[in-house]
């Protein structure tokens, strides 16, 4: 399971999560798997990303991208920002 600041979005039947690690890496879990992590980087942002299946071929394209000098957290599902917050 994730350690650091984790934040829970509803997808469909599913639910995903980003996390911001202890060592500020940037993960994406799906249904209590990781799916993706970024280490921790001066390049900015930290970006991760999947692809999750629904449904009956129903796709949604998840990113999250983490800025870490100014905390920026940004969500996106097919393109929709779904969550922005500083973190």
């Amino acid at each position: 399971m994730p350690d650091g600041r984790a934040f829970e979005f509803p997808l469909g039947h599913k639910k995903f999560e980003v996390v911001i690690a202890d060592d500020n890496g940037l993960e994406l879990w799906l249904d209590g798997c990781l799916r993706k992590r970024r280490e921790p980087s001066s390049r900015e942002p930290l970006y991760v990303w999947t692809n999750v299946e629904l449904l009956w071929e129903e796709h949604r394209y998840v990113e999250a991208r983490f800025f870490p000098s100014s905390g920026k957290l940004e969500v996106t599902v097919n393109g929709e920002v779904v969550d922005q917050r500083a973190v």
